[in-house]
């Protein structure tokens, strides 16, 4: 009898492919039947509609067979999303709405039993997805999700609070309503002030750590930090992130869409390079992402931000296992039975060890901290969790020292955050210039191409990668971490000098077998 077409977007991964919601009506036993690949919350639309059309007003047609097609039918659909365009189009197909008037619209929203919108996840990749269509339809969310939205450059939000909001849009006849408390358009959004991020200058002493931290964020590099409890690793992984330079919108858009996927995106975080430090407890599955449908883990929701693993050896082998993939492709792929999807995870590692067990192993001997009572196969034991593999792709290894009272007391504050960000954004704008990406990523030739490593540190760069029985990959990690610091320097050439604090930095551990 009746039949209305209403566009939506489903989520898989970061991608947010069309949806079509085909409802049909028609004579005979009555009954609500909802097909097209779709979740047990999906199919619970059922009730949520048929109780937000009677409790807004609205006629449900209980007298007929309602059939609700999710097409394409082989693309799986999940959560709450599709209660709105459902509840759309039964009343466009029993001619409460003019169905004509939804073409150049989308729409998504949970319904809650009242008719009221409750917000839905990634809104964010909802909107990236209509970005580059000419002309892009104009899309409708609840409250929260059309704020998020509404951050994609040049598209027409509109904020709904309530099933009767948009219904009064479409009735036959209407141009459109006046913009009330529950349906207005949403502006789009300013760019946010400069993130605040903690700020370097509250970090005394350690200035060898604090030299590592500028070359890692000038070249993009990991870096590994060991030493005892209470030596300041910690406080120096949580500034990091304020070294780095600000995110550009591309940057910043994939950042939050990947937060609205996980639900954990703020707008009071727009343009904020995220810190994530996931327990040591946490699986494999947590890190890499997972489930059904996949959702991303840890290290997609660090993308473009710092990824700070504290307790490194405690970790699961097999969890630290899943970062080598990501460390080195920057993407990271996750395959379940009948799914797969994509997500980036270019994030920068930051991790943090204890020396030994009992964590006192080359602490201070001065009667005020307990002394190391591990015995020398613990301690291998200990440090061995970490295989060889994994420490090859960490560029930068450093020792971060506990500092005596009275030393801590009488050293003066550091340079702050924002002296440290301007040389790392110059030295990182000097390897753009360059070869057009950061010294980190540099691969094969385009390694030998702009290392620039002169006659002198080449041979020293050779000597001292065979008496260290370093792997092809280590040495071309420390490489990278020279060219870094050749920069920081403004310096043309690679010399000796930068080759030999480079290797400084790749000291500390001593790779287990992978």
């Amino acid at each position: 009898m009746g039949l209305s077409l209403v566009p939506s977007r489903a989520l898989l991964g970061l991608a947010a492919p069309a949806i079509t919601v085909e409802v049909h009506l028609a004579n005979g036993l009555p009954s609500f039947t909802l097909v097209g690949l779709a979740e047990v919350e999906v199919k619970e639309a059922r009730e949520r509609v048929r109780s937000a059309l009677l409790n807004s007003g609205l006629t449900f047609p209980h007298n007929q067979r309602i059939t609700v097609n999710l097409a394409p039918a082989d693309l799986p659909k999940d959560s709450g999303r599709f209660d709105l365009p459902i509840a759309l189009g039964i009343l466009a197909a029993s001619g409460q709405i003019d169905g004509a008037r939804l073409a150049g619209w989308e729409f998504a929203g949970e319904l809650s039993l009242s008719g009221a919108l409750r917000p839905v996840r990634g809104a964010l990749a909802m909107a990236a997805a209509l970005r580059g269509l000419q002309p892009a339809p104009r899309l409708v969310l609840p409250p929260g999700s059309a704020d998020e939205a509404a951050l994609v450059p040049g598209l027409a939000v509109y904020r709904a609070a309530h099933l009767l909001d948009v219904v009064a849009q479409f009735v036959p006849g209407a141009d459109g309503a006046a913009p009330t408390d529950g349906w207005a358009r949403v502006p789009a959004a300013d760019r946010a002030p400069e993130p605040r991020y903690p700020d370097l200058a509250d970090v005394k002493g350690q200035a060898a750590a604090r030299r590592a931290l500028e070359i890692a964020a000038a070249g993009g590099h990991s870096l590994l930090m060991m030493g005892p409890p209470g030596s300041g690793k910690s406080m120096l992984a949580q500034r990091f992130a304020g070294l780095l330079p600000p995110m550009d919108e591309d940057a910043a858009l994939q950042s939050a869409a990947i937060a609205s996927l996980g639900g954990s995106f703020e707008l009071a975080h727009w343009g904020q390079r995220p810190t994530r430090a996931p327990h040591h407890t946490a699986s494999a599955v947590a890190l890499v992402g997972g489930g059904s449908p996949p959702r991303p883990g840890e290290i997609s929701l660090a993308d473009g931000g710092v990824l700070f693993l504290d307790e490194l050896p405690e970790f699961p082998r097999a969890a630290l296992g899943a970062l080598r993939e990501p460390l080195e492709s920057g993407r990271i792929h996750i395959s379940r039975a009948a799914r797969r999807a994509e997500f980036p995870a270019r994030f920068q590692l930051i991790a943090a060890m204890n020396p030994c067990p009992c964590g006192q192993l080359g602490a201070r001997p001065d009667g005020r901290q307990p002394r190391c009572r591990c015995t020398p196969d613990q301690v291998a034991r200990y440090q061995g969790r970490l295989s060889g593999p994994l420490l090859d792709r960490i560029d930068l290894h450093i020792e971060v020292p506990q500092l005596a009272p009275d030393e801590l007391l009488a050293a003066a504050a550091g340079e702050p955050s924002a002296v440290v960000r301007a040389r790392c954004v110059a030295a990182r704008e000097r390897a753009l210039a360059r070869q057009g990406e950061p010294n980190q990523a540099l691969q094969g030739q385009a390694l030998d191409t702009h290392l620039q490593l002169d006659p002198a540190a080449a041979a020293f760069a050779s000597s001292a990668a065979a008496r260290l029985g370093w792997s092809a990959r280590a040495t071309h990690r420390a490489l990278k971490v020279a060219r870094t610091i050749a920069d920081l320097a403004s310096s043309h050439a690679t010399t000796v000098a930068h080759v030999a604090e480079a290797i400084q930095y790749r000291r500390v551990l001593r790779a287990a077998p992978g």
